[in-house]
């Protein structure tokens, strides 16, 4: 039977069954362009629906007949080839679709895992090193009098509970706070008592007795020297020179006359110490609430155009330390612009190999001395010189006009009037001294009303004014809203170190402080997305702030990987990519590349390798301990409408009962916290034992061993990895570390052992022959 006629044909005799052109017009043969070989357009035919499953393979020959008209002698085509869609085919062609979530995880977890590391490296890519010359700061600032024309600084120190912060660190830091080098009439210390405890205040006191006699004690003690070393000298009375028979360098002191301190400035700064009201009925906001009275009490008192804040915990390792942060806040080329000035945190009593990475020297070293080079580092909470009028929340001069008013809206700093009269003070007053108003009834009033629980109500203090409040991140927080409004900041690292603090040596306090930390970060990614940030955050530094807030997410992706040994135990293949080798091949190049950078990280940062592989160790175990459960507080938070992760201070308390150096480095206590990364320990080891099992068996190909091979280095990797961790758990017996490694070759042999009982059971291997007097025999062989 023949075809019907095609378009353009005439009806002729189609007697003889075919189909017979119209004599006077050339024939004409559609292409895949719409054009017809005559060079008339022509219409494409309409599109049949199931047409969209099926894709061309001839286009391009098609295209090349058409455009060269046939002159290279090839014909047009006379009829289109296609093909179904590979995507439709892929189901048929790897019909393995118990295996697919598993590949579907895998690759979501790569590439998530992929923008992490390449948002991990932005923050890094431009590291500035900035060191503060202090010689030229005393020279400029210094008068040959004595006297000193550098700003007026307020210290804030916050503690809240004598027994998680004992009291003896934050006299500690009181004290090295005034015997500090800078000028005493141009720096006053506040201690924020939140926990209003009476012990506090006694405590100062006490100290101030304290050092008194101390200081008594002391001068009698130098004053007897005159006396004391001829009389215990013995080669002073039998040598035959005596005082005069060689050159003096200096005056020579009296001997009948006590040392002279009338020149001596004994002054010391003013010390301030407060306790703010508190309230049921109020939300006290915790450490971002106390810091923000302490800003409204000293702004009544000293108005201080620079502030410092310290945790209770840290003191003044280097006296020149806020001479160091003045430098940069005073420099002629972008200090007005800079609204704080942060330090690294150093911490003491850590145990010799930081086996809970306390110093986290990556981060501080490395992470934010390259977001030194964008537009400066993150604000981590203590240790950080603020500017006074960058916390009221008014622009910084370059993004500020001219003729611009610093309080352009009285009424969202409250109803104090002489509060309010301080702000654009400060902001004019870079020299000038903190002499205290008179401490009269009208003034106590005063001081009185910004301390109380309702003062805030109507103001915009926690929000675009002050420390932040309702996140467990307040600094965090609090620095890049500055960061967002236009402000750098600056990184100070100086020898020796400026401040030195206590950190949680304790297993369990370490893992609840990366759970604040975390969830807190998590909280700020959702509620402050550094992504819609206004313009003025610059670009790399919005991709250094979305991954210092998004990196619990990672956990997800990673405890699937490191749970995915189950799949060994219990089917007793493991998924490895195909082909073999070129994977292998991909994981070597990768894992060198990542090391190297590290390598290289380690040289520009100053770090040391042992601090490197503390982070990664202990960024495993936040992965698996408390990452996912940050994860799951700000889930309850968003969609259950649950509460975030509460602020829980982190114990820094040593035991009473244990005078052994270290002693909570081995005390565990056991919470759920732990119980995902015993798990995560717990499979790994079975996959291990498993694979030995197996092994005994044997029975495998080649392929297999490499892949059995391939996973155990993954198994034992995640072992090394999780290595402070086990340690951690084991409490005392941490002391003997040989012990761990005997208990996991128990563990290997006796999984093991049970893996081919099963194999072997399965397998109808074993019969157990019953006697008729009773009890079971077993078979000599078990038939491998």
């Amino acid at each position: 039977m023949a075809p019907p006629a095609a378009n353009g044909a005439s009806h002729g005799d189609s007697s003889n069954g075919a189909v017979v052109a119209d004599r006077g017009a050339a024939p004409a043969v559609a292409n895949g362009n719409g054009k017809q070989h005559n060079g008339r357009t022509r219409t494409k035919p309409a599109v049949n629906p199931k047409d969209k499953y099926w894709t061309p393979i001839d286009d391009k020959e098609a295209a090349a007949a058409v455009e060269d008209g046939g002159e290279d002698g090839r014909r047009p085509l006379l009829f289109r080839t296609f093909k179904v869609k590979a995507i439709l085919l892929l189901p048929y062609r790897h019909p393995y679709a118990d295996g697919m979530w598993l590949w579907w995880i895998s690759i979501v977890g790569d590439f998530w895992f992929g923008v992490t590391w390449l948002l991990n490296q932005v923050a890094k890519l431009s590291p500035i090193k900035c060191d503060p010359d202090l010689a030229v700061l005393k020279q400029q600032f210094d008068l040959p009098d004595g006297n000193s024309n550098l700003p007026g600084l307020d210290v804030f120190i916050n503690t809240v509970d004598p027994i998680n912060e004992p009291m003896i660190y934050t006299m500690n830091a009181i004290l090295s706070i005034l015997a500090v080098d800078y000028p005493v009439d141009r720096h006053a210390t506040y201690l924020s008592d939140d926990g209003g405890s009476i012990i506090h205040y006694d405590g100062l006191l006490e100290t101030a007795r304290l050092m008194s006699k101390e200081y008594d004690e002391f001068k009698v003690r130098l004053d007897a020297l005159f006396t004391k070393i001829p009389q215990r000298s013995e080669a002073y009375n039998n040598a035959e020179a005596k005082q005069g028979d060689e050159p003096q360098v200096g005056q020579p002191a009296s001997a009948n006359n006590s040392l002279d301190f009338s020149e001596v400035d004994v002054r010391l700064p003013m010390l301030v110490y407060i306790s703010r009201e508190k309230n049921p009925s109020y939300d006290h906001q915790k450490k971002a609430g106390a810091m923000n009275v302490q800003l409204r009490v000293s702004a009544l008192l000293t108005n201080a155009p620079f502030i410092i804040n310290f945790d209770g915990d840290h003191y003044v390792n280097n006296s020149q330390a806020f001479r160091a942060a003045m430098c940069f806040m005073l420099d002629r080329r972008d200090g007005d612009n800079t609204a704080f000035v942060q330090f690294p945190q150093r911490f003491d009593d850590v145990d010799p190999t930081d086996r809970y990475c306390n110093h986290n020297r990556v981060f501080f070293d490395a992470t934010l001395l390259g977001l030194n080079g964008i537009q400066g580092p993150s604000y981590v909470g203590t240790g950080c010189m603020f500017r006074r009028v960058a916390i009221y929340g008014v622009d910084p001069p370059r993004w500020r006009p001219d003729n611009a008013k610093i309080v352009d809206n009285p009424s969202k700093f409250g109803n104090s009037v002489p509060f309010i009269n301080s702000i654009p003070t400060a902001a004019n007053q870079e020299w000038s001294k903190t002499s205290p108003p008179a401490l009269d009834e009208t003034f106590m009033a005063e001081l009185s009303n910004v301390m109380s629980c309702a003062y805030e109500e109507g103001t915009v203090f926690g929000k675009e004014v002050g420390w932040v409040y309702n996140i467990a991140t307040e600094d965090v927080v609090t620095g890049f809203r500055l960061h967002r409004t236009g402000w750098r900041s600056m990184y100070c690292r100086i020898e020796p170190d400026a401040f030195r603090g206590t950190a949680p040596i304790n297993l369990t306090e370490r893992l609840y402080q990366i759970l604040r930390w975390s969830g807190g970060s998590l909280e700020m990614f959702f509620s402050y997305c550094p992504l819609f940030a206004s313009r003025r955050l610059k670009f790399m530094q919005r991709v250094a702030y979305t991954n210092m807030t998004a990196y619990p997410i990672s956990s997800i992706f990673l405890v699937f990987y490191l749970l995915f040994p189950v799949i060994w135990i219990f089917r007793g293949e493991f998924y490895i990519q195909k082909p073999f080798p070129t994977y292998v091949l991909y994981l070597v190049i990768v894992i060198a590349m990542t090391e190297l950078i590290g390598m290289v990280e380690i040289k520009w940062a100053g770090l040391t390798l042992l601090d490197w592989i503390r982070n990664e160790q202990f960024y495993i175990i936040g992965a698996t301990a408390v990452y996912p459960m940050a994860v799951l507080h700000i889930v309850l938070k968003l969609v259950l409408r649950g509460k975030g992760v509460s602020f829980k201070m982190t114990s820094k308390q040593a035991t009473s009962t244990v005078t052994e150096k270290f002693a909570e480095l081995y005390m565990v206590e056991w919470v759920p916290l732990l119980i995902p990364t015993i798990v995560v320990i717990a499979v790994n080891v079975c996959a291990i034992g498993t694979a030995i099992g197996k092994a005994v068996v044997g029975g495998w190909s080649l392929l297999q061993m490499a892949d059995a091979a391939l996973g155990l280095v993954f198994n034992a990797w995640i072992l090394v990895l999780i290595y402070p961790f086990l340690l951690g758990i084991m409490g005392r017996w941490s002391k003997r570390p040989y012990v761990l490694f005997i208990l996991l070759v128990i563990a290997f042999i006796l999984i093991a052992m049970v893996d081919i009982a099963i194999q072997a059971m399965r397998h109808g291997f074993v019969r157990f022959h019953f006697r008729e007097s009773g009890g079971a025999s077993f078979p000599t062989s078990w038939g491998f």
